[in-house]
């Protein structure tokens, strides 16, 4: 076995309240100093000759995924305007193919010939990495604004296209990160990013025939973004500024692009809300009374007025999270969560009648599609499940019928009933219940092999998904449970609550009780536990390893947010000043103590930890790589086991990993490898 490249050790003091702490690999922070890229390449050179008695099992595993893929896939085409646009892929390809056809009333429309609208192989010829962002089509069809990004670190340039000639306009724009077409089909509201902070701070003007474009407004508080979108009743343009906690929100006649942008309600640290439009009413969903937000309406001109004189549609309920609105011309669609599941809730408006729309699975998840016309009497909705893959349904909004558009294939001999799915409980150390979803194969011999994920943070439900490439660990005898932990929004936003700042511990709790759960009711044992969490669960893994590194055999750290103190007490960084609503401003001393208890470099031991396996890209945006180079390089030098610690950079990708749909599945055949081959 090859000894371990091991990092210089540079020392840098970093005094903070009356603390001073000793990086000894600070320095990888610089990108500019060859010896950190010489320590990245050296690491991934280790890694892969530790690894390469599993290069056969990887190779096994990329196959089987591989050949459950159809190929030649496509998209359910949505209407929008006289068109109805979707995407599709052909044999070989990495990327998808943008494309359109004229509708007709009838389904004569499947006849018309196709319109390319961007091949997106094409784009990322010569290119390691690419991902389109904004893809934005005039309201006369004309126009397509569209982005793209060829690094990873999610920095996106806008070109406009004239869809009738096929040819770019001489016009472009850099970090552009929203962007929306006012209804003279000429003018066009972008935002973009501050360039150090990689916040989205300003809102511009830009139309046809003008050489540059003209800043309406910048956002001038560091923990507030904006973002702008076109209304579905396409008669304002929103402009959203948000932080974690509070919203204000401005809005402008679609018709009217050169008019005073309005600001509907301003902010007030706390409250947030989001606006659909409808009716000649804004309608609210906002947490002024809860925190699982109310639906209020006002009228869309003059002053928004008091609170009391609003409309309200819906209270505030205990239990129940109001997640989303979709507004239509006859019917309101609401999305809501109870006991940590989605549902949809429709009301027709004339009547006020409302329904819930039913779902039999005991665990599952629900996101709404592309909706994009107002004048629509069906709902285009997500559903999947741990066994059921992804499937889109049309739903008649008045006769209450469900019709299946396409389930995503999953080639090869794959049969549902072979897999079973449920919803456990654990029980956390303060007696909160926190509920984990599991699937195995019905067949399986239990204790088994467990894979355990979780995220917890940011309040984002960490909802279930089907993955035709877990079918490979499930059909080789795992589990895979996800741990819907405190800190997410699983629970809705009091949820939330209980696993930020000052309450973060309980995310990390809550993950354990869901390990020690699952000991207890014979599922896996600590031997054949393998924990993995990507970003912020990259995060909860860290701390999670400090606190029981006797909790399993092997833990997966994707882009792991691991070096939080430093990282939050500079404010120079990406997304830095954003964050204090969620981890804390550790510039005052009590919330300095918060992070300092939990942040995994900080709190790394002279201990036995198990196998690990820790991957970054170059290029990534949102946790720098160097947060798990400077936490490997140190946990080298003080663990005392022998087991495999695996440090792989991609030189080429930015937070999400690789773009190509195929070379994703040889990042997740080299995890299943790694677990497998243990």
């Amino acid at each position: 076995m090859p000894l371990p490249p091991i990092a210089p050790r540079r020392p840098r003091r970093l005094k903070k309240h009356g603390e001073t702490r000793i990086d000894d690999y600070y320095w990888l922070r610089d990108k500019d100093d060859p010896a950190v890229l010489d320590y990245l390449q050296a690491e991934n050179a280790y890694a892969e000759v530790v690894m390469a008695d599993s290069k056969p099992l990887q190779d096994t595993l990329f196959a089987e995924m591989k050949a459950r893929i159809r190929e030649d896939d496509s998209s359910v085409p949505y209407r929008l305007g006289d068109w109805m646009y979707y995407y599709r892929y052909e044999v070989g390809g990495q990327y998808p193919l943008l494309c359109r056809k004229r509708w007709h009333a009838t389904d004569d429309w499947q006849s018309e010939p196709e319109q390319l609208l961007l091949d997106v192989n094409a784009l990322a010829a010569g290119q390691p990495y690419m991902e389109v962002g904004e893809f934005e089509i005039s309201p006369d069809g004309q126009w397509l604004a569209y982005s793209t990004d060829a690094t990873g670190y999610r920095q996106y340039t806008l070109r406009i296209k004239d869809l009738a000639s096929d040819a770019l306009l001489d016009f472009s724009a850099e970090r552009v990160t929203s962007a929306a077409w006012a209804l003279d089909n000429r003018t066009l509201f972008f935002t973009t990013e501050d360039a150090e902070t990689k916040r989205s701070n300003q809102l511009w003007r830009w139309q046809r025939g003008s050489a540059v474009p003209v800043l309406v407004r910048e956002e001038r508080d560091a923990r507030f973004g904006v973002d702008v979108y076109l209304s579905r009743s396409q008669r304002f343009l929103i402009c959203q500024s948000g932080s974690h906690t509070t919203s204000e929100i401005r809005v402008l006649p679609a018709t009217r692009p050169l008019g005073r942008w309005r600001v509907l309600l301003r902010r007030r640290a706390g409250i947030e809300y989001s606006v659909e439009h409808g009716h000649d009413r804004f309608w609210l969903r906002i947490n002024d009374q809860g925190r699982h937000f109310r639906l209020v309406t006002v009228p869309d001109h003059g002053a928004i007025g008091a609170a009391p004189s609003w409309t309200e549609i819906l209270p505030e309920r205990n239990g129940v999270m109001l997640e989303g609105v979709d507004l239509f011309r006859d019917f309101l669609v609401c999305h809501e969560r109870v006991n940590g599941l989605g549902q949809l809730v429709v009301t027709e408006l004339a009547s006020g009648e409302h329904h819930t729309v039913a779902f039999d699975e005991a665990v599952y998840s629900l996101a709404g599609g592309a909706n994009a016309e107002w004048d629509s009497r069906t709902y285009r909705f997500g559903y999947e499940s741990l066994t059921t893959p992804d499937t889109v349904y049309d739903y008649d909004l008045a006769s209450r019928e469900r019709t299946l558009r396409k389930r995503r294939p999953v080639l090869g001999d794959f049969d549902p009933a072979h897999y079973a799915s449920e919803r456990l409980w654990a029980t956390a150390p303060d007696g909160t219940q926190v509920p984990i979803s599991l699937v195995r194969r019905r067949d399986a011999t239990l204790p088994a092999p467990l894979w355990l994920e979780g995220y917890g943070a940011y309040g984002a439900p960490n909802d279930v998904y089907f993955s035709s490439s877990r079918l490979s660990l499930l059909d080789r005898g795992f589990s895979y449970a996800v741990a819907h932990i405190r800190g997410g929004g699983d629970l809705g936003k009091t949820w939330h609550d209980a696993g930020r700042l000052a309450n973060k511990h309980h995310t990390f709790s809550d993950f354990i009780a869901c390990a020690e759960h699952l000991f207890a009711t014979g599922h896996t044992t600590p031997q054949q536990l393998v924990i993995e969490g990507g970003s912020a669960g990259g995060l909860l893994i860290g701390a999670v390893l400090n606190q029981r590194p006797d909790l399993c055999r092997l833990a997966i750290l994707e882009v792991p947010f691991v070096d939080v103190l430093t990282t939050m007490l500079d404010p120079d960084l990406p997304l830095t000043v954003g964050e204090y609503e969620e981890w804390g401003n550790p510039n005052r001393r009590e919330q300095y103590g918060w992070l300092r208890a939990y942040s995994p470099y900080d709190n790394l031991a002279t201990t036995a930890y198990p196998a690990m396996l820790v991957r970054t890209s170059l290029n990534d945006s949102q946790v720098m790589y160097w947060e798990p180079a400077k936490y490997v390089a140190r946990l080298r030098t003080l663990k005392t086991d022998a087991n495999p610690l695996l440090f792989i950079t991609n030189l080429d990708a930015g937070h999400g990993g690789a773009s190509g749909r195929f070379d994703h599945l040889r990042e997740v055949a080299l995890a299943y490898g790694v677990a497998l081959g243990l």
